[in-house]
């Protein structure tokens, strides 16, 4: 197997785990609608990432910020939240990684 495909595939395992870890804010005390609110805006590059397009995975590096931000406040100010906050920002961080070691290993298509 490519390295290219390996990191899809990485990064494809990491965006399904950071979707659950978000749901999992529920436990925290967060509201099931507040969730899924946090989910839907995942499924916006999806289609790229799944196609192996790379304009999307280089904007969808930008789209982490959001969820880092959230998971590091998060972290810091609620003890409440603290478990699954760790979680997240752990997710956040690799989906972030895997993306930019995808970037790394796949040519540059000329289109």
């Amino acid at each position: 197997m490519s390295a290219e495909r390996n990191a899809r595939r990485l990064t494809l395992v990491l965006w399904t785990a950071l979707a659950l870890s978000l749901l999992a804010w529920m436990t925290a005390g967060y509201s099931r609608s507040l969730c899924v609110i946090a989910v839907l805006p995942l499924f916006a590059v999806l289609n790229g990432l799944a196609r192996g397009r790379r304009d999307t995975y280089a904007w969808a590096t930008l789209f982490t910020i959001p969820y880092l931000v959230f998971s590091i406040t998060e972290l810091l100010a609620n003890p409440a939240a603290r478990g699954v906050a760790s979680i997240s920002l752990l997710l956040v961080f690799a989906w972030f990684c895997a993306m930019a070691l995808f970037l790394r290993v796949s040519p540059a298509r000329r289109e």
